[in-house]
């Protein structure tokens, strides 16, 4: 009787999801494959031997990844990460000023969700007011992480903006701005730059 046998390459599906997929360049869906090597008999797997670890595989384009893979954020949380940083930085700035000043609470409510947060309202405001500092910190480091320089500037100013909605901006605002900043990872200089250029546009 003639014995056919040999070593045998198993994958097993883990978990699934949506990544950024580095061939596709966007937003995929992927699986977690798991996998084994097995000693086979007439191919069929029988005993189990050493393990493969895991790959990520694009369900669209077929690419197999580290897992590492997985940490790249996708679109969708980036987006909710700027949103919630934005929402964060507006909260620290009012706080800083008047919270309850009609006007400077309009522009917080028109600069978040114009960074994607069509629900946010008054109430939302309140909400967001009443977090702990270090919280609302951690939401801005977050979403500077994922800024270029210039996106950073441009988040920044406005915050700014926010600030000077209910007049000029007083010293505490000033430093709930330059606290701002440096969660971003901006240089006090580059930070006093963005603040004056826009008070100078606003003018």
């Amino acid at each position: 009787m003639l014995l056919v046998f040999g070593l045998t390459a198993v994958f097993r599906t883990v978990s699934e999801g949506t990544f950024h997929c580095p061939q596709c360049g966007g937003d995929r869906p992927y699986r977690r494959r798991a996998g084994r090597r097995w000693f086979s008999v007439f191919f069929v797997p029988m005993i189990p031997l050493w393990r493969l670890g895991h790959a990520v595989e694009c369900r669209t384009c077929r690419g197999r990844f580290p897992g590492s893979a997985l940490r790249t954020p996708t679109a969708q949380q980036m987006a909710e990460t700027l949103a919630a940083g934005m929402r964060a930085a507006a909260a620290l700035v009012l706080r800083a000023g008047d919270p309850s000043d009609a006007v400077a609470r309009a522009r917080a409510i028109a600069t978040v969700t114009g960074y994607g947060e069509p629900d946010y309202d008054a109430d939302a405001v309140n909400a967001d007011l009443g977090l702990r500092r270090t919280f609302l910190e951690r939401e801005v480091v977050q979403a500077g992480a994922q800024l270029a320089v210039e996106a950073k500037e441009w988040f920044l100013a406005q915050a700014v903006r926010i600030g000077l909605a209910d007049g000029p901006l007083g010293e505490g605002e000033r430093q709930a701005l330059h606290g701002v900043a440096d969660l971003l990872g901006m240089s006090p200089a580059y930070a006093l730059g963005v603040i004056v250029t826009t008070e100078g546009a606003s003018r």
